[in-house]
């Protein structure tokens, strides 16, 4: 009797099969590519995450808001996907299509937050 080595219940059917059924195949498949891949997989989420904590605070297209609230929300500004650089000199680090800039007002860290535009292709 074989047994699948995801869920260890007996494997029915054909002599060289490994696998009890498509999704416990798919879940080993997934676990393997997770261990060869961990790299990618840990900044492909911290990416993800970055972008879904900015769209949720940057509603309105630009927005100033204090870094620790960002950084409390699991916020982490060395992962972003490229930058901008605007005629003043101030770098915009985008995820995606938002976009933040560290700045320094009255003593206190905050990020402008702001949203993609046509005119940032040139």
């Amino acid at each position: 009797m074989k047994v699948c080595p995801v869920c260890k219940k007996e494997v029915v059917g054909r002599r060289d099969k490994v696998y009890c059924s498509p999704s416990c195949k798919s879940s080993f498949q997934y676990e393997q590519r997770l261990e060869q891949d961990s790299f990618f997989f840990e900044v492909d989420r911290q990416l993800k995450k970055n972008r879904s904590i900015l769209r949720r605070y940057n509603q309105v297209g630009k927005t100033t808001l204090r870094k620790e609230v960002l950084l409390q929300e699991g916020f982490k500004p060395r992962f972003f996907t490229h930058y901008w650089k605007n005629g003043k000199g101030d770098v915009y680090l985008f995820c995606y299509e938002y976009g933040f800039l560290s700045r320094n007002e009255n003593g206190k860290e905050k990020y402008v937050l702001v949203t993609w535009q046509p005119y940032m292709n040139s």
